[in-house]
């Protein structure tokens, strides 16, 4: 810079600097934006109000696991309540289930919306049932039911005959109804404190030959109308057990949702624990990178470029420090 005053040239540095400075911190804001999610990811929707409770389904020694068939057609846990006919006058059974999942899909028991419940009014062989006649499931099941969720209606595992390995749905059972006998339910009815925010996504109902039944299934996806489900069916010789689920889903206002990022996970044994999700949890959807921060590290690539920034300055007050 020769022939540039002392005064001009301390100017132009600065200004030179100044200019630098600008298009870092510009560069950093697109830097920002650009790590803003697709709103068509998991991640990007509005959150759950509800986090997914995962309750592993009981295993061989523990208190509720019943049985399981030697071919591995099928696997039973205890359910209080399953209830058997006196007098007993068939092999006849069957079971009525409710599944609430959140809005991304996944099982819970209804912590966020307490003082609220389901009713499934039932006829047919079912009247003699204690629990049934009708049907009632009030949330959250973890505070009125011993075994809240003794279900494995949904998903699939290489390690068991049915089911994913962790429990989905409420249910009550069945047996020793004649064969011929007919079990018959109506449409669900929500009423309470937060009906509103419960929807009916539908009903998913099985009558297989034999005793185990189809696992490979979505609860929101694969659930049908009343009508197209059929409201129950009759037992056969070829066909002894019956089974239907009545899906229902969270629909909480978006203000009210929390963002996925923990888990209300119930250990075996029924203590309750929050914990962190890995990342291989499906329920959160993305790797802790989210629209919120999520849990990805300490948010040190939020705002990316300032390391190239203060070395900017730096230089800056050198050459300036120079030319003074």
């Amino acid at each position: 810079m020769n022939g540039v005053p002392g005064r001009s040239r301390t100017l132009l540095v600065l200004s030179l600097a100044l200019v630098a400075i600008g298009g870092l911190v510009a560069s950093g804001a697109v830097g920002a934006t650009a790590t803003v999610l697709d709103p068509d990811s998991k991640d990007a929707k509005n959150g759950v109000s509800e986090e997914a409770y995962r309750q592993p389904a009981p295993e061989p020694g523990d208190p509720y696991f019943e049985a399981a068939a030697d071919d591995g057609s099928w696997i039973s846990y205890e359910n209080p309540r399953d209830e058997y006919r006196s007098p007993y006058l068939g092999d006849g059974s069957g079971k009525i289930c409710v599944t609430l999942v959140n809005e991304n899909g996944n099982p819970v028991v209804g912590t966020s919306v307490p003082n609220t419940s389901v009713t499934i009014p039932t006829d047919g062989a079912t009247t003699w049932h204690p629990d049934a006649d009708p049907m009632t499931v009030t949330f959250p099941m973890t505070d009125h039911y011993e075994f809240p969720l003794d279900g494995d209606e949904f998903g699939t595992s290489p390690d068991i005959a049915q089911g994913d390995g962790y429990m989905d749905s409420h249910c009550i059972e069945m047996h020793g109804n004649p064969i011929g006998s007919s079990v018959e339910y109506g449409k669900a009815e929500i009423n309470g404190k937060y009906a509103d925010r419960i929807d009916v996504a539908g009903y998913i109902q099985q009558t297989p030959a034999g005793d185990g039944w189809n696992s490979d299934l979505d609860p929101v996806a694969d659930a049908e109308s009343y009508e197209q489900a059929g409201g129950g069916w009759t037992t056969t010789q070829n066909s002894t057990h019956g089974g239907a689920v009545v899906v229902l889903q969270l629909d909480a206002p978006a203000d009210e949702r929390i963002e996925s990022g923990s888990s209300n996970t119930s250990e075996k044994g029924g203590v309750d624990s929050t914990e962190p999700k890995d990342g291989s949890s499906d329920t959160t959807g993305g790797t802790g990178t989210g629209a919120d921060g999520g849990d990805g590290g300490d948010g040190g690539d939020a705002m990316p470029g300032f390391g190239a920034l203060a070395a900017v300055i730096s230089l800056s007050i050198a050459v300036l420090a120079r030319y003074r």
